[in-house]
């Protein structure tokens, strides 16, 4: 299993009136893992859009907080693919402190492939071994 970590500083703005990182931020940090571990497994998400017309819906996302995270802590936020097949795929989150390891939040996402459209289609071959996929 290929696991990707990216670093995050947290910014002012991502924070609330308590000081502390705002919920919905880590959605968009799930994304920035996402699109990071593309990359670190070989192909560019925004070409596959581009080139091929296929696009990650998101049909589901889930996040658990464990820990708050504070303005300009460095985060690392770990990203890997849970399950996949042609049709779909459900990438796993962790993300941490990174002075010291504490887990602030752990998430999954689950997307569906689709074309232009946004009508469901078959991954292209060119792209299973990227998230796993045998066939």
């Amino acid at each position: 299993m290929h696991v990707h970590e990216a670093r995050i500083r947290v910014r002012y703005a991502e924070t609330d009136q308590m000081g502390i990182v705002y919920y919905a931020n880590y959605l968009v940090w799930m994304e920035v893992g996402r699109v990071e571990y593309c990359k670190s497994v070989g192909f560019s998400y925004q070409r596959m859009e581009q080139e091929d017309g296929v696009l990650l819906a998101v049909a589901e996302a889930k996040c658990r907080y464990c820990y708050p995270a504070r303005y300009d802590q460095e985060v690392v936020v770990r990203t890997w693919v849970q399950e996949a097949h042609s049709r779909l795929v459900r990438f796993a989150y962790e993300m941490r402190l990174a002075e010291d390891g504490r887990l602030l939040a752990t998430g999954e996402t689950k997307h569906l492939f689709c074309g232009r459209d946004l009508k469901p289609v078959r991954l292209p071959a060119k792209y299973r071994a990227n998230f796993g996929i045998d066939k």
